[in-house]
């Protein structure tokens, strides 16, 4: 099927991103072999990744969600994060795992790890689908990565442009020139 989206190419195929989810999975599975992690989805980005990840992820574990916002439409982050859902349930001296679509500056993933850190978990590690460390303005290493990119805005697997293209099977390489 052939989408009409303002990419320049395509970037990562679904397969691809569902081979690493099962890596990931597996490898998270030994990792936390005999614990029930807490598997955070950050919504809205992470959901495709976070289902391909979880039904990879062999052990006992429960799921949650926060939604937290940096991006505010654009291109580039507001270097501002803002809380938009938080929490349901206790993570106190527990194992977290935080499921991101993306590591870009790592804003997000810091004011994370500062923000759950107060709740006193047992652990906490993070899984993201992309790593971008060439846009790093704070030092931040995924726990769990399945592909690092260079400094370009993607769209597409969960990652958007003004809230669209979400749906996209695969990852691009957002045309700003055809938006």
């Amino acid at each position: 099927m052939e989408y009409n989206v303002p990419i320049k190419r395509v970037l990562i195929s679904q397969e691809q991103i569902q081979k690493r989810a099962a890596e990931l999975g597996e490898q998270i599975s030994k990792d936390y072999a005999g614990k029930a992690p807490v598997i955070v989805g950050i919504l809205r980005g992470s959901i495709l990744f976070f289902a391909d990840l979880v039904r990879n992820i062999k052990i006992d574990c429960s799921f949650d969600f926060m939604s937290l916002s940096s991006y505010n439409g654009g291109t580039s982050s507001s270097g501002k994060v803002r809380l938009n859902l938080d929490l349901r349930e206790d993570i106190k001296g527990k194992d977290v795992i935080i499921v991101e679509d993306i590591v870009d500056t790592g804003l997000t993933a810091n004011y994370l790890f500062n923000l759950l850190n107060t709740r006193q978990p047992s652990s906490i590690a993070l899984c993201t689908m992309l790593d971008k460390p060439s846009n790093r303005e704070i030092p931040f290493k995924p726990t769990y990565t399945a592909f690092t990119i260079e400094n370009e805005f993607v769209i597409g697997y969960g990652l958007d442009y003004n809230e669209i293209y979400r749906n996209l099977p695969f990852i691009g390489v957002f045309d700003e020139s055809k938006k």
